[in-house]
């Protein structure tokens, strides 16, 4: 990955630095724990109304609790969705629907990391089924929502794993060789390829919604654990408990690039937000360029028309 940055309007933009977004309807996508839960809260904190996600109810209300306890006055509401099941996507997207008449920012955040090989109910690889079609589906459900809130925008969550990732078009469910880590970097490089594309089609079809790419440096979250620890302990589990200590940022500071990217007003379709520190690890959001790699038309096209077979959604712009 490229680390050339560009300074944001502000040279260490914090949290508190987040305009106010009193009237804003925002979906938060894995809002129940890590980087969702705390930019949440920051979110609500400034007036938003967030759509907390969480395809486990309880572990949802313990999220919205804490929410509540720590900002009394916060507007958020739970919905259920699991983007491992795209029905799951549907049921949440149509519930929506009818429920809001806008939607100004929609934070494709959720994902997972390097689990053992899984197959999801929809014949997808894991980590390809969440973190890329999960989340194509999702926001092409809530396009005509999107499209009719003016200034919205798409914030996509890629990683610094992008910049490994290749996307296998022959076989991008890993059936016949599984990599975790390899996975996980074509999920995070189809995440920035699929926000070019979509930002490329939002400028193509006169659309006012932007899509923008984050990533959030290397942040110590439950990302690292969870997925790695599905079927039992692993080495990457063991690992990983001690990168964290020695090299990773804190969570408040890994949700900085994402929630400019929700927020400010002189971010631009496209733009790729991420920490401006050593490596793009860690530190205050700047504008950086993400891999040769992401940029390709090609690409960004294959995967598109290969979403539009595999999960049988078309957007309609």
């Amino acid at each position: 990955m490229s680390m050339s940055t560009e300074s944001l309007k502000k040279k260490k933009w914090k949290a508190e630095d987040i305009p106010d977004q009193s009237g804003k309807i925002i979906i938060m996508t894995g809002a129940n724990s890590g980087l969702g839960l705390e930019a949440t809260k920051e979110l609500v904190r400034k007036g938003a109304t967030v759509i907390m996600t969480s395809r486990n109810i309880e572990k949802g209300k313990d999220a919205v609790d804490e929410v509540i306890t720590e900002i009394p006055n916060a507007k958020v509401e739970l919905m259920e969705l699991d983007l491992s099941k795209l029905a799951s996507v549907r049921e949440f997207a149509k519930n929506f629907n009818q429920k809001f008449d806008k939607l100004d920012v929609l934070v494709n955040n959720a994902g997972i990391m390097q689990p053992p090989y899984t197959v999801t109910e929809d014949g997808f690889e894991l980590q390809i089924g969440v973190n890329h079609f999960g989340h194509y589906v999702l926001t092409g459900l809530l396009l005509d929502k999107l499209k009719f809130s003016p200034g919205s925008r798409v914030v996509n969550q890629s990683s610094i794993a992008h910049s490994r990732g290749i996307i296998n078009f022959e076989d991008i469910n890993s059936k016949d060789k599984y990599s975790r880590l390899g996975a996980y970097g074509q999920s995070k490089l189809a995440n920035l390829l699929f926000n070019n594309e979509l930002d490329r089609l939002f400028k193509e079809n006169s659309t006012d919604t932007i899509a923008v790419g984050v990533h959030p440096g290397y942040t110590a979250t439950k990302l690292q654990h969870n997925g790695p620890t599905l079927g039992g302990k692993s080495i990457w589990s063991r690992l990983y408990t001690v990168t964290n200590k020695i090299m990773a940022q804190g969570v408040d500071k890994g949700i900085l690039p994402m929630l400019y990217a929700a927020t400010e007003d002189d971010v631009t379709g496209g733009d790729y937000i991420g920490p401006g520190g050593f490596s793009g690890m860690r530190g205050y959001p700047k504008r950086i360029k993400s891999s040769e790699r992401s940029y390709s038309l090609e690409d960004a096209k294959t995967l598109w028309d290969l979403s539009e077979e595999l999960t049988g959604l078309k957007y309609e712009f």
